[in-house]
């Protein structure tokens, strides 16, 4: 019935899907398997991609020729570029997303895929031999044969979900739990441990009153995420987002319901993420506070449906409706369903490689939230990365693998490899030490010709980097050697309350001025714009930042420089950390346990000294 797959992937989440798509990309034959085919790249929680940090995931996924950039533009219902008031490393895209029609557009899309095949069932098992998985078992008992495995299970392996005191198995409301799996893996040698994770209620918005809330509407001026253009899907219109706020009798209100609360009187074991929590998390750690803010959002073109983003809880469902309607707006409000809580078996990525291979059994990858990360993005760029490495694991070819300096996605697979996480991990731009370098107007220009030359990214994407970076030197080159005169100038400048100038002075010098960007130049200097006018606007911005922050991005070039000098000096396999007896006893259980592949991984191990390191590095020498 099945022939042998060079890749079977193990759930049709963000991960999943990601890890399907780049894998057949490559040439590699794929069985997509999914517990349910109608909720394939199902937005569980909010309906949104991007924001801080996880929009320049997405736009690297883009770039490495995945397919969450193109499905988002394709769907997004409103668009916002974040941060515009601070510097470029911190701008941040994002949007909201059509969630019926997200799920739509994904599966259209991996149905569209060469050497993609579904069947919907549940894995129960993996067929492991000789220390390396051959394939899965499933619910309706076939065994279906592979040459390597991605498991991206999310909230599924042994979910539970509370509602107050209530308590059932489940992966997704309605959805039932998948079992088997944790079971298995623990009997052959893995870590497991459990996480939470929450959503909030879902109203009916026929019944909010939005005049007594802020609206939120979208940009003007749509950038989307894809490099390849959003200029044919852009929408023609944009739906607004709403904002209120919670208040002291809202928060009497949830205080009532603690007593039946699973997160106070312990039924919940899992630990719950620390910068997305719960409503009554942020009462009680927050005491201080008097509201908490609420962002209204609505769940797509053609339903009345809201998510109501900041109320994520799992109190009853009576507290929940009487504090919702104590919010100014919703003092009449319908719910559609409660809030709820999902607690999850996830495998401490420290078992894995920077492939997102497990280091105990060879061809079984995990991505995802079963590495305890909560997020879209964060899984669909480990599904991406675990879908290629997959690919080139059946190849035999060596890994591909994203340095901190290259990605956010590098930095976040860094993190979880060599610290671990015991709580749902989320990107931060603070994670990222060279942000000025990981921009996310730069994340084709830094991946895409990477990605071509492992053969996922395709021509037309190389051949519109390649445009892009020689039309950035080109309007670089020219602004340089530019010459403004002081009497077409003088005028823009004094609009802009900056000093005149006395003599010519090249337009790469007038750039670099506090308050002065290139778009005001071109409108305010007579004659300026034509000699812009054959350049894109991606082009013109992407060569503004590099002028205007020049400095930054070549001191963040030496530092990277620096730290490549740590990451050339490979640690043996073989090393034997019981022999060098000047290091602390918890760095050496921690090396032992983690076993760093270089001493530059070595020193972001948490409990790692410098001292350590610098010991490890005198050892080696020897």
């Amino acid at each position: 019935m099945f022939p042998v797959y060079d890749v079977i992937v193990v759930g049709a989440g963000h991960a999943g899907c990601e890890a399907a798509a780049a894998a057949a990309n490559m040439g590699s034959k794929v069985l997509l398997v999914t517990m349910n085919m109608q909720t394939i790249a199902q937005m569980s929680c909010n309906p949104a991609m991007g924001g801080i940090a996880k929009g320049q995931i997405v736009r690297e996924i883009d770039a490495l020729g995945g397919y969450s950039g193109i499905v988002t533009d394709k769907s997004m219902i409103q668009f916002r570029m974040l941060n515009l008031s601070k510097g470029p490393a911190m701008w941040s895209p994002r949007a909201q997303s059509d969630r019926m029609l997200f799920a739509s557009t994904w599966r259209e899309m991996l149905e569209q895929t060469p050497n993609v095949d579904f069947y919907q069932d549940m894995v129960k098992g993996l067929i492991i031999k000789d220390g390396r998985a051959r394939g899965v078992v499933t619910g309706l008992g076939h065994e279906i044969s592979a040459r390597a495995v991605v498991v991206t299970s999310g909230t599924f392996l042994n979910g539970i979900i509370h509602i107050g005191e209530k308590t059932f198995g489940g992966g997704r409301v309605a959805e039932k739990a998948a079992t088997g799996i944790t079971e298995q893996l623990v009997s052959l040698g893995f870590e497991a441990d459990r996480l939470k994770t929450g959503t909030p209620p879902r109203i009916d918005g026929r019944s909010l009153d939005y005049s007594k809330m802020e609206e939120q509407p979208g940009d003007e001026t749509i950038v989307g995420f894809s490099y390849m253009g959003i200029e044919t899907i852009r929408p023609e219109q944009q739906r607004s987002c709403h904002i209120t706020y919670t208040n002291s009798a809202t928060h009497e209100l949830l205080k009532t319901g603690f007593d039946r609360s699973p997160m106070y009187t312990g039924r919940i074991e899992g630990v719950g993420p620390r910068y997305c929590p719960s409503i009554e998390d942020k009462i009680n750690r927050f005491a201080d506070r008097e509201r908490h803010q609420i962002f209204v959002e609505p769940e797509g073109w053609n339903t009345v449906e809201i998510y109501v983003n900041g109320f994520s809880t799992s109190l009853p469902e009576d507290v929940q409706y009487k504090a919702l309607v104590s919010i100014p707006g919703f003092e009449n409000a319908k719910m559609f369903r409660p809030g709820y809580a999902i607690e999850y078996d996830y495998f401490p990525p420290t078992q894995l490689t920077y492939s997102l291979e497990t280091k105990l059994i060879q061809n079984l990858f995990f991505a995802g939230q079963i590495n305890g990360t909560t997020g879209y993005e964060e899984a669909a760029c480990q599904g991406l990365m675990a879908g290629i490495n997959a690919h080139l694991k059946v190849k035999e070819l060596e890994p591909f693998i994203l340095k901190r300096s290259d990605a956010y996605i590098g930095v976040l697979i860094d993190d979880l490899i060599s610290k671990g996480t015991e709580e749902p991990y989320r990107m931060f731009t603070s994670r990222a030490e060279f942000r000025t370098l990981l921009r996310q107007d730069n994340a084709d220009l830094r991946l895409t010709e990477k990605s071509y030359q492992i053969g996922l990214a395709k021509q037309d994407r190389l051949e519109k980097v390649l445009a892009k970076k020689e039309g950035t030197e080109i309007v670089k080159k020219l602004l340089q050697e530019l010459s403004l005169e002081p009497g077409p100038t003088n005028g823009f400048l004094e609009s802009k309350n900056s000093a005149p100038i006395l003599q010519k002075q090249k337009a790469a010098q007038i750039l670099l001025r506090p308050n002065i960007n290139l778009k005001d130049m071109s409108a305010g200097i007579p004659g300026f714009a034509a000699a812009l006018s054959p350049f894109t606007t991606e082009i013109l911005e992407q060569a503004e930042v590099q002028l205007k922050y020049d400095v930054y991005i070549e001191k963040e070039k030496d530092l990277v420089e620096r730290m490549n000098q740590m990451e050339t000096l490979e640690i043996p396999t073989s090393f034997d950390y019981t022999k060098v007896a000047a290091i602390s006893n918890e760095a050496r259980e921690k090396l032992k346990r983690i076993q760093p592949r270089t001493l530059g991984q070595a020193s972001r191990i948490s409990g790692i000294n410098p001292s350590d390191v610098q010991i490890l590095m005198v050892y080696m020498g020897r």
